[in-house]
C-alpha cells in the first residue's frame, strides 16, 4: 500500500496526534469525533501499513510511522516536500591528448533530448558513493572507483517562476574503469564527447559550466544556484 499517496485526512490526524505523545487511547485519537465504525476502518488501515501499532489499550507510532509522521508539515498537515538527492558521475578518458567525457542523451521526460553526465537518485539508506557505483554500472555497464569532488544544489524554475525541481548532486569523478560501454539503455544513449562538442550541442543543462568548473579544479566545492530554465 502506497500510504504516502493514499493517506486519508482522518489517518493524517491520527498520526498527528501520536506525533506529540508516546501513546494514546482510542478515544484520545478520535478527537474529531468520527463515528466509531468509520474511525476503526482508518485505524486498521494504519496498522496494516505498519505506521501504528496497538499494545494493550494504547496505540503508538511504529518506527516507520515515526519517520513518516516526522516529515509532516505540522501547520498544513501534509507530507512536506524536500529536495531530491542524486549522485552525478563524471567519467573521463584521454585519447590522443584529448579529454573525453561520458555523456548521456536523455530519451525520457523531463528534459527529453538534453545531454548530461550520468546521474541517478540516491536510494533510501544508501551511501552516496554506493549510489555512484550502482548508477554507473546500471546506466553504462562500466565499473570504476568514484572520487568525491563536490556538491551542487540546483533549483530549477520555469519562465513564470514556478518551481520545477530541487536537487542536491553529489559529484564524483571516475578516471579508471572496466567493462563494456552500453551505447543505448532504456531512456538514454551514451557517448564519449569533448567539452567543445558538449557545449556546442545546444542541448546542455543550465548548470553545465558550473559542473565543469568543479571537475576541473579537483578540490572540494559547493555550488548553490537557482536557474530559470527555458525547456523542461
Amino acid at each position: 500500500m502506497a500510504i504516502e499517496n493514499e493517506i486519508h485526512p482522518i489517518q493524517v490526524n491520527i498520526l498527528f496526534v501520536l506525533l506529540f505523545r508516546t501513546r494514546a487511547r482510542f478515544t484520545e485519537l478520535n478527537n474529531l469525533k468520527v463515528p466509531s465504525d468509520q474511525f476503526n476502518f482508518h485505524i486498521k488501515k494504519l496498522i496494516e501499513a505498519t505506521l501504528i501499532e496497538k499494545t494493550d489499550q494504547f496505540y503508538n507510532l511504529t518506527p516507520k510511522g515515526k519517520e513518516f509522521a516526522n516529515r509532516f508539515d505540522t501547520e498544513n498537515l501534509v507530507p512536506e516536500r524536500q529536495a531530491k538527492v542524486s549522485a552525478l558521475i563524471c567519467c573521463i578518458r584521454i585519447v590522443g591528448g584529448k579529454t573525453y567525457y561520458l555523456m548521456q542523451k536523455r530519451l525520457k521526460e523531463p528534459y527529453y533530448g538534453f545531454i548530461g553526465m550520468i546521474s541517478g537518485k540516491v536510494k533510501w539508506g544508501e551511501l552516496t558513493r554506493e549510489a555512484a557505483i550502482r548508477e554507473l554500472k546500471e546506466e553504462t555497464g562500466l565499473m570504476g572507483k568514484p572520487h568525491f569532488l563536490g556538491i551542487e544544489h540546483k533549483i530549477d524554475y520555469d519562465k513564470n517562476g514556478e518551481l520545477l525541481e530541487d536537487k542536491f548532486f553529489y559529484i564524483f569523478l571516475v578516471q579508471e574503469f572496466k567493462g563494456n560501454l552500453k551505447r543505448k539503455i532504456l531512456g538514454g544513449e551514451n557517448k564519449w564527447m569533448t567539452e567543445k562538442e558538449i557545449m556546442i550541442s545546444g542541448k546542455t543543462f543550465d548548470d553545465a559550466h558550473d559542473v565543469f568548473s568543479i571537475i576541473k579544479k579537483r578540490n572540494f566545492r559547493f555550488i548553490e544556484k537557482r536557474y530559470s530554465v527555458k525547456k523542461y
